[in-house]
């Protein structure tokens, strides 16, 4: 809609409520939103970063498949923060607050898993506030400090063995920057069963918040996990009136207390030690195949829509490249009371770290990994503008 405002010559564009449109809604194969379609040629699945848009409206083309074109522009940063969550948007700051000259890399849209949590409560200074309202405020106090980048992608990293910067070549420009911060947190973990992929947007979801609408007023849908996530969309589609069913794989819940206790007191059905294994439609999923584990009994179910809550996956395609430490279970080792990493001046916070995934700890993460690096960068400044003495 903002090109076609900004260049009405050129672009028309028309706006679609989805849910009242359900002749379109099945036409276009669609249970997701947003959807876009240009020129009945491309369509693209899921909120689009602005430059990724713009690359897709000039070749047509998935925007992730595009060519990159970078500018050849660089740019020298104190501090280079990738990824553009709670603690990559924290970090920068308390960064350019102590006087650090830094930008944030996004190759997604800003605000990580928080921005698509429909509500917070357990945010300090918010009983409660939803999960995109909280990530915009911060963006916009983040965009007082410094570059926000959206829709950038890292193509290349590396560390010069002789001044010690790092040299990152991303879609856009070039950084050559005296630390990293990395903030790149985890994806929603996909479902391994067949179908999983194959319907991905037209009844498989992995965000109750963006595609529950769809299935509204008596439609059956299955909720995959125990987790916090799994019970959050479990409760939030049971009050869209869905008809709602929790599948999981053990016998008892991982979610919080305060969610379970809340999940009792509806009527969504929980089939315990069970699993999804495959998930059946023609242009829509009609059905589930779903194994009790104990017995390996399958039965199938007819369903509408799959939502899938099954824990998340570290993004650490960047700390690979640079050959940082990893846990047991693949996230960036880390001090945890510095952030620092295995590589010095390479520091990590936010989900990326295998913390609990909750926001207020991001935040912290993210402050104490820029006040760490400001403190280092200004020693490692320091040790070099001192004079040798004479003898």
């Amino acid at each position: 809609m903002s090109a076609a405002v900004a260049r009405p010559d050129l672009i028309s564009a028309e706006a679609v409520e989805i849910y009242e449109n359900q002749d379109l809604a099945d036409r276009l194969s669609s249970r997701a939103v947003p959807q876009t379609v240009i020129n009945n040629s491309l369509t693209l699945a899921g909120l689009q970063p602005e430059p990724l848009f713009i690359e897709a409206l000039l070749t047509l083309r998935d925007p992730h498949a595009a060519p990159p074109r970078v500018a050849g522009e660089t740019l020298m940063k104190d501090l280079v923060i990738i990824g553009g969550g709670p603690a990559g948007l924290t970090a920068a700051i308390y960064a350019a607050r102590a006087g650090l000259d830094c930008a944030v890399i996004e190759k997604g849209n800003v605000g990580g898993q928080v921005a698509i949590t429909p509500v917070v409560e357990n945010y300090p200074g918010f009983m409660r506030i939803g999960g995109k309202s909280l990530v915009d405020m911060i963006t916009q106090q983040a965009l007082q400090y410094a570059d926000v980048n959206e829709g950038e992608t890292i193509l290349e990293i590396s560390r010069d063995k002789q001044d010690g910067r790092f040299y990152l070549k991303t879609t856009f420009a070039i950084y050559i920057a005296r630390a990293l911060v990395i903030a790149t947190g985890a994806d929603y973990k996909h479902l391994d069963a067949p179908g999983a992929e194959q319907f991905y947007a037209r009844g498989v979801s992995y965000c109750a918040t963006c595609d529950g609408f769809f299935f509204k007023d008596g439609k059956k849908v299955v909720v995959v996990g125990g987790g916090n996530t799994a019970v959050t969309d479990a409760l939030y589609l049971h009050n869209l009136g869905s008809q709602v069913t929790l599948v999981h794989r053990r016998d008892t819940l991982r979610a919080e207390q305060r969610l379970q206790e809340s999940l009792k007191q509806t009527t969504i059905p929980v089939l315990w030690n069970s699993e999804v294994r495959e998930i059946k439609g023609d242009k829509l999923v009609r059905s589930v195949v779903i194994e009790e584990t104990k017995t390996g009994k399958r039965t199938e179910m007819p369903v509408d829509g799959v939502f899938i809550g099954i824990g998340y996956a570290p993004n650490i395609d960047i700390a690979t490249k640079l050959g940082l430490e990893l846990t047991t279970d693949g996230y960036i080792k880390t001090d945890l009371m510095t952030m620092r990493t295995s590589m010095p001046l390479v520091y990590a916070a936010g989900d990326i770290t295998g913390s609990p995934k909750q926001i207020v700890v991001a935040v912290a993460q993210g402050s104490m990994a820029a006040m760490t690096a400001f403190e280092e960068i200004q020693a490692a400044y320091a040790k070099k503008e001192t004079p040798a003495k004479k003898i």
